[in-house]
């Protein structure tokens, strides 16, 4: 499978400002790439500086093969952007502004903009001054994807979008794949990711902590547990190799535990249980254990 993205040791640094440090991953062709981490982390950074937005301090980065920079205009006519904050001419109307758009693909996309406009419900004869922060994203969603881009790159998509708008993106966004188009999938929001995404980098402080399938995210190495002792821990009690986010209130402890399970176990047998829950975690849980702050 060849790649599409391609970002190699990607560097931005504003001053004594943190930017991205040292980026480095690729996203295959035809599949949905997620790019998770917290608001500040980098993301935002990282794709601007992909779509040669603003120019890397180090580093490169190619799509389709080819240099980000150098090639900038040739690539963006395949590419469908939706930033995470979008702005637009005040006095224009929505269609006016879509047919802008189109006009610079060389090609008719009216039947498209109408289709689009339709499964978001958005009304193509208001002026966008008139339009709420919703209405103006899912402008932007249609103006995305109006070219039937190749490659669709999404910052914080969802956000100013109602649950059912939500919904009627996702399943507009698996359509798009499933004619072939490759996503990358930028978001804070761990659900959405779960749901859509085969693969995901995760960013922490502008750096990229792990690269990591969904499945393996959640496969059967990770272990959520809860004990219910008859008497007060330590608070060290737990606090063993591959055990993490310990919590500890008196006679109650939680944490998650990735490795040999002979381990804790022997541990838990050691003392008085009056109850004992392991479950599988959730992603949300599992993407937090990248995010331990060190003492």
């Amino acid at each position: 499978m060849k790649n599409v993205i391609e970002i190699n040791h990607l560097t931005k640094t504003y001053g004594n400002a943190r930017g991205i440090t040292d980026i480095s991953f690729n996203v295959e062709e035809g599949e949905i790439f997620g790019f998770i981490g917290p608001n500040g982390a980098g993301k935002s950074t990282t794709i601007r500086t992909l779509l040669s937005l603003i120019y890397p301090t180090s580093g490169s980065a190619k799509i389709f093969g080819k240099d980000c920079i150098e090639f900038a205009p040739e690539i963006k006519k395949e590419i469908g952007y939706l930033p995470s904050e979008v702005f637009y001419y005040d006095n224009m109307r929505v269609m006016e502004l879509l047919k802008y758009s189109a006009s610079f693909y060389k090609k008719d996309c009216t039947k498209r903009i109408k289709e689009l406009a339709e499964i978001m419900d958005l009304d193509l004869t208001k002026k966008i001054d008139d339009l709420s922060l919703g209405n103006k994203k899912k402008v932007g969603i249609v103006q995305g994807l109006l070219h039937e881009p190749k490659l669709i790159i999404l910052d914080e998509p969802t956000s100013g979008l109602d649950p059912l708008m939500q919904q009627r993106f996702f399943e507009l966004l698996e359509a798009e794949h499933k004619k072939g188009a490759t996503v990358l999938f930028s978001s804070h929001i761990l659900t959405e990711v779960q749901r859509l995404c085969d693969r995901v980098a995760i960013i922490k402080e502008g750096e990229i902590v792990a690269v990591e399938k969904i499945s393996t995210l959640q496969e059967n190495n990770y272990k959520k547990f809860k004990i219910h002792t008859k008497a007060a821990l330590d608070d060290n009690y737990f606090n063993l190799a591959g055990v993490s986010n310990l919590v500890v209130n008196k006679d109650t402890v939680s944490f998650l535990f990735r490795g040999n399970l002979n381990s804790v176990m022997k541990k838990i047998s050691d003392v008085e249980i009056a109850n004992v829950w392991i479950d599988e975690p959730d992603l949300e849980e599992i993407f937090m254990h990248y995010y331990v702050k060190e003492a």
